[in-house]
C-alpha cells in the first residue's frame, strides 16, 4: 500500500550491499555491453518498497537496479521476470513508466532475478510536495486528473499487440476473484491468536453483493494491482506523471479493477472515514466521481458497473491489510502496525457498505 518512508540516515539503507554484490553486476553488465567502468554513486534511494533499488552511475549513464528482497513471502525472483516483462512490453505504448534497460531472469548472478531501468526525475507526493504543487490548488487537481490518464493509457493498451497475450488468465477472471479472496481470508486461521473475520463488520455482506452483482463480461486488457497515489511518481515541473512504478501485481485481466482501487484508497475528507492513501494538502484534488468521470472521456470501456469493481477493490485491500493483523496476533508483526491496518480494513469495508447500500 502507501510506501514505508525511511529517512536518509536509516541504516536499512545500506541493507542491500548483502543483496547486491557489486563486482558480479559489474561482470554481468561487462558482458551486456552496458557502459563500461567502475558502478559509482551506488546508494539505496529514500521512499519505501519491500523490493529493493539500488541506484547507481556507470559511466555516462544512470541505472536504477530492483531485485526482491532475501525473504520474499512470494517467489521474488517470479515477480521480477514478471515485471521486467511488463516494463519491455509497455515500451511501445504512452503509459508513463520506468525505461527497461535489461533483465536477468537467472538467479545465479545476485542470488535472484534482477532488472535495470532508467532512474526516473519525479516525485512521489505522499512522501512530500514540491513548492510549484504544494503552492497552487488547480496543480493539484490536475494531479489527481493525471493520474487517472495513466490508469486510462494503461487500459488502453492491446495487451496481445505487444506480446502479452500468455501474461494472465483473462477467461472466468472476475468469477475467481471473490473465492479467491475469502480463500485468503480463511488461512489467517492459521495464525494463533486472531479474532476471526467476525470482527469485520460487513464482510459477509459484502462478498455476497458481489457475487450477486457481478457483470456479466468485460474486455481483457493490463492491470498495474495496486494503483493509487503512493506508486506513482510525478514530475517536478508540472502536474504531469512521471511514471507508474511497482508493478508487482500487475497481470491481464479486467483494468476497470485499477479504476476501483483507486476509488477505494481515495480520500474522502467529508465521509466517515479518510482513504488510506493521502496528500497534504489536499484541497484542489478532484472528487472520486470526477475521476471517474475523466477516465471515462478516455475510454471506450462501459463504467455502468464501476462501483462493483470499487466494492471488490475494498473487499479485496481489506482482506489484505487485515493478514497483517492476523500476523500481529501470532507475534510475528508490531502489535501497533497489526491495529493500525486493522482499523483500516474495518474502515474500507465501511466504505464497501456504503456503497452497496
Amino acid at each position: 500500500m502507501a510506501p514505508e518512508a525511511v529517512s536518509a540516515a536509516d541504516p536499512s539503507l545500506d541493507a542491500w550491499r548483502g543483496l547486491v554484490d557489486l563486482d558480479r553486476l559489474t561482470a554481468w553488465m561487462d558482458a551486456h555491453g552496458l557502459e563500461r567502468g567502475p558502478i559509482e554513486e551506488a546508494a539505496r534511494p529514500p521512499g519505501g518498497t519491500q523490493n529493493i533499488l539500488l541506484k547507481f552511475r556507470r559511466g555516462e549513464r544512470g541505472f536504477m537496479l530492483r531485485r526482491p528482497p532475501l525473504a520474499a513471502h512470494m517467489n521474488g525472483s517470479e515477480t521480477m521476470r514478471r515485471e521486467a516483462r511488463m516494463l519491455g512490453a509497455l515500451a511501445s505504448t504512452d503509459v508513463p513508466h520506468p525505461r527497461l534497460i535489461a533483465a536477468c531472469p537467472e538467479e545465479d548472478v545476485l542470488g535472484a532475478a534482477f532488472y535495470l531501468m532508467e532512474p526516473v526525475d519525479g516525485f512521489n507526493p505522499t512522501v512530500g510536495l514540491p513548492p510549484l504543487h504544494a503552492g497552487d490548488p488547480a496543480v493539484r487537481r490536475a494531479m489527481g486528473f493525471a493520474l487517472v490518464d495513466g490508469i486510462a493509457a494503461l487500459g488502453r493498451v492491446d495487451h496481445v499487440a505487444v506480446g502479452l497475450a500468455d501474461f494472465g488468465r483473462a477467461e472466468g477472471f472476475l468469477e475467481r476473484q471473490v473465492g479467491r479472496w475469502k480463500k485468503q481470508l480463511a488461512s489467517y486461521a492459521d495464525y494463533a491468536g486472531w479474532a476471526g473475520p467476525d470482527e469485520i463488520e460487513g464482510i459477509e455482506e459484502v462478498g455476497a453483493w458481489l457475487e450477486a452483482h457481478r457483470p456479466a463480461s468485460f474486455k481483457p486488457g493490463v492491470i498495474h494491482g495496486d494503483y493509487h497515489l503512493a506508486n506513482v511518481l510525478y514530475r517536478f515541473d508540472s502536474p504531469d506523471l512521471a511514471a507508474i512504478v511497482d508493478w508487482e501485481l500487475t497481470t491481464v485481466g479486467d483494468p476497470l479493477l485499477d479504476l476501483g482501487w483507486l476509488m477505494a484508497t481515495w480520500p474522502e475528507p467529508d465521509g466517515p472515514e479518510a482513504g488510506n492513501v493521502s496528500v497534504k494538502p489536499w484541497d484542489g484534488f478532484p472528487t472520486a466521481a470526477e475521476l471517474v468521470d475523466r477516465y471515462a472521456a478516455n475510454t471506450e470501456r462501459d463504467l455502468s458497473a464501476i462501483h462493483w469493481y470499487a466494492v471488490l477493490a475494498c473487499y479485496k485491500l481489506g482482506i489484505i491489510l487485515e493478514g497483517t493483523h492476523a500476523r500481529a496476533a501470532a507475534g510475528k508483526a508490531e502489535v501497533a502496525t497489526g491495529l493500525a491496518l486493522h482499523n483500516e480494513t474495518l474502515g474500507v469495508f465501511r466504505r464497501a457498505m456504503r456503497w452497496i447500500g
